[in-house]
């Protein structure tokens, strides 16, 4: 079955370096298409104030990672909340990353804010304490790229956090059968974040861009997350 997925792009980036990349949107519609190739994949580019219609014009929504803070009085996030909430009504099918994540909590009432250890960069493990349905198959840890230090801190009433860990406790959740939500990036490939980690050496602490290197062939559980992804997107929902 064909679906329409809008890709919403929250990037706010316009450096050289991200420049030299394909921006987050084509990052996403490149892997989603490597594994639902029948399936349309359009990109509205959220943060320039193109917004989809209305929640129903697509069969499902991916929002993706921004530097930006969900916190921020920038001119495009308060209409974006306000389309995760149209969403939340319509209960169209939903994957936030990173700061589509903190986005989809902070528009429903969860709290967004500082990480109180820092920033997370480089391979993150996640323990996945949850399994959903679409969650196969399953795997109780996750190993994927994370950049943040920003996170959410209090999941938004009636989610069900499905991963943790000690430094990142709500690393992903889930509510009723339409948002589907991780902190992490699966969209970030090994030369991006080694470059990333080039580009920031010098804006960070020494130390931080270290450990993160000494990570950096670490194996990674993206394809399996993008899995999870499609499967969340294409499952029959109840009434």
């Amino acid at each position: 079955m064909t679906r329409r997925i809008a890709i919403l792009l929250t990037n706010d980036d316009d450096s050289a370096f991200a420049q030299a990349y394909p921006n987050d949107g084509e990052k996403f519609a490149a892997r989603l298409r490597a594994l639902r190739p029948d399936w349309v994949y359009e990109v509205l580019s959220v943060k320039d104030g193109v917004f989809p219609p209305c929640a129903p014009a697509y069969d499902g929504y991916l929002i993706t990672g921004s530097p930006a803070s969900v916190n921020a009085d920038l001119p495009w996030v308060a209409p974006l909340l306000e389309v995760i909430r149209e969403l939340d009504r319509f209960q169209v099918p939903t994957v936030g990353l990173c700061f589509g994540h903190q986005a989809i909590a902070k528009a429903l009432g969860g709290v967004v804010g500082h990480n109180p250890g820092g920033w997370c960069l480089g391979v993150a493990g996640t323990d996945v304490m949850h399994a959903e349905r679409w969650m196969q198959p399953e795997k109780s840890r996750l190993h994927l790229f994370a950049a943040h230090n920003e996170q959410v801190l209090t999941p938004p009433p009636g989610a069900q956090v499905l991963s943790h860990s000690d430094f990142c406790p709500v690393g992903s959740f889930a509510i009723g059968q339409h948002f589907f939500t991780s902190q992490y990036h699966p969209e970030i490939s090994r030369q991006f974040m080694t470059d990333l980690l080039m580009f920031l050496d010098g804006k960070l602490d020494a130390a931080l861009i270290a450990q993160a290197r000494s990570h950096i062939n670490d194996a990674l559980d993206d394809e399996l997350m993008f899995r999870w992804i499609v499967q969340f997107l294409e499952m029959p929902r109840t009434a």
